[in-house]
């Protein structure tokens, strides 16, 4: 069965991400998933719930673009991104999941990873950054690591950004030509171009030992950005049953009365020049 784009038109499901979705049909539903994100956040906090959320896929398949998305209009105290950078000499001596440990919320928080623990599943298993030994250990421990968070109350939920080898190609074009995106395009970028077949096998591999009954993988179709980013908004926010929290309405109160007090002078003041 054909899917509507923004416009109405039915789309077949193997064209929909060759179709640009329309812009002020995606403004309206962005607009309105993040009022509901705002009441997610609520209720998650006013239930005490602890939320995880892993965003995973190759490089430019818009994983940041969607955390943005996300956390645009919620409050950063109690909805955080962790994106780790290169482990140090000390976190590479610790047991593996340690260093992820410290970043999972307390009651009443979403915490949002950008790449996460799989990265020994894949961009150190690609480019030999882990033992063989050190590899296998993962693919064992990993589902008994993710059943421990969730028993322990965690709501664990991951998702795998695919896109196309074209689609990659495109985008990182894009950034060698734009100098503000020049930051997103590391050498890792680079080289994972060159390894796409392994990181092909090695992502089904990580999916085959982890895609669990009871901390599934959901696959986010990418190679639209818009599209996917509404797709995966809307699917996350249908995962956690929730109601709008009641809100007394807020009244500002008077403003304080000087009572003889004598601000110094604007002149003893440095302001910024007013060029605009």
């Amino acid at each position: 069965m054909g899917h509507k784009n923004g416009k109405g038109k039915q789309v077949e499901p193997k064209d929909r991400d060759t179709v640009k979705i329309d812009v002020d049909f995606y403004n309206k539903e962005l607009a309105k998933f993040q009022i509901e994100l705002v009441k997610l956040q609520e209720w998650v906090k006013a239930k005490g719930l602890k939320v995880v959320v892993i965003f995973e896929g190759r490089d430019a398949a818009g994983k940041g673009g969607v955390i943005k998305r996300i956390t645009q209009s919620l409050n950063p105290r109690t909805c955080k991104v962790v994106a780790l950078g290169t482990p140090t000499d000390r976190e590479k001596t610790q047991w593996y999941f340690q260093r992820y440990v410290p970043h999972l919320p307390a009651a009443g928080e979403i915490v949002l990873f950008d790449r996460s623990w799989y990265n020994r599943a894949g961009v150190e298993r690609v480019m030999g950054f882990c033992t063989e030994t050190q590899y296998q250990e993962f693919m064992r421990t990993c589902p008994e690591f993710e059943r421990m968070l969730i028993h322990s109350g965690i709501i664990l939920i991951k998702y795998w950004f695919s896109i196309s080898d074209e689609e990659q190609e495109r985008r990182f074009q894009s950034r060698i030509d734009d100098p503000t995106k020049r930051w997103k395009l590391s050498p890792m970028d680079l080289a994972s171009r060159e390894k796409w077949v392994e990181y092909s096998m090695a992502k089904d591999q990580m999916l085959y030992y982890t895609d669990t009954k009871q901390s599934p993988w959901y696959v986010v179709p990418a190679d639209n950005k818009k599209r996917a980013r509404l797709n995966c908004i809307n699917h996350f926010l249908s995962l956690i049953p929730y109601e709008d929290i009641p809100h007394e309405k807020t009244v500002l109160p008077p403003r304080q009365e000087a009572q003889g007090y004598v601000r110094p002078p604007f002149s003893d003041q440095t302001f910024v020049p007013e060029k605009y």
